[in-house]
């Protein structure tokens, strides 16, 4: 039986596969990160006292802001995360709307 290979930063890696391991280690975490965010909606759903509080445009905007920030502080590409974010945010929304209509 073999051991499953290290998975290296980044920087450290100089194959694909060592890559590809990379990056499909990220996308299990990101996963598990976004399973989190939706229990979130789940509770906003419960909470939110009507069907019409679901969408919150001042909230969304406060989202992005918060994500342009920390891409900027990351060196990541600040419109290609608020992109990101935005369609995060709505398909939340869309969850969100379906979950308090099944509440």
């Amino acid at each position: 039986m073999t051991t499953p290979a290290a998975i290296l930063a980044g920087p450290d890696c100089t194959t694909m596969a060592e890559v590809r391991a990379g990056v499909d280690q990220v996308d299990q975490e990101l996963v598990a990160l976004l399973a989190r965010r939706f229990a979130y909606m789940d509770a906003a759903a419960r909470i939110k006292p009507s069907r019409d509080a679901v969408r919150d445009e001042a909230r969304k905007a406060q989202v992005i802001d918060n994500v342009r920030a920390l891409a900027r502080a990351a060196g990541l590409p600040e419109a290609v995360l608020a992109d990101l974010w935005d369609r995060l945010v709505e398909a939340s929304i869309a969850y969100e709307l379906a979950a308090y209509d099944a509440g």
